[in-house]
C-alpha cells in the first residue's frame, strides 16, 4: 500500500495519506503574538487547509489531540473549537497542558481523518 506525504521538510511531513487515513503533523500559529482564541483559530485553518488539500474535511477526523501551555486557556480554546467544529461532528479528543520550546506558543493541534 502507497503513503502519499505532502509537503515534506527535513524534519516531518505535514500531511501522511495511508489506506484512507489523513495524518497531519501537530499545526501550530505561525503569529504567535495572538492570544490563545486567536492561535487557535489560525491552526484550525491550517488544518482546514491541509485536510482539503489530502480530499478530506473536518467532519471526517477520527480523533485529535490538542496541546495548550496553559491549562488556564483551555476556556478561551474551547471557545474557538466550538465555533469551528460542525454540529455532530465533534471528534474524540484530548486536551493537555504542555510546556512548548518557545514560550510564545500557545497551542498545537494534531488530527487523524478519514479521506472523503
Amino acid at each position: 500500500m502507497n503513503i502519499t506525504r505532502l509537503h515534506i521538510g527535513d524534519t516531518l511531513s505535514e500531511v501522511a495519506i495511508h489506506n484512507g487515513t489523513v495524518y497531519l503533523a501537530g499545526q501550530i500559529a505561525e503569529d504567535t503574538t495572538q492570544n490563545i482564541q486567536d492561535q487557535t483559530r489560525e491552526v484550525l485553518g491550517h488544518i482546514d487547509r491541509l485536510l482539503a488539500e489530502a480530499g478530506s474535511d473536518k467532519t471526517r477526523i477520527l480523533s485529535c489531540q490538542i496541546f495548550i501551555a496553559d491549562s488556564n486557556d483551555f476556556d478561551g480554546m474551547n471557545a474557538a473549537w466550538n465555533e469551528w467544529v460542525p454540529e455532530g461532528h465533534a471528534p474524540p479528543r484530548a486536551t493537555v497542558a504542555v510546556q512548548f520550546p518557545d514560550s510564545r506558543r500557545l497551542i498545537e493541534i494534531i488530527v487523524v481523518a478519514a479521506s472523503s
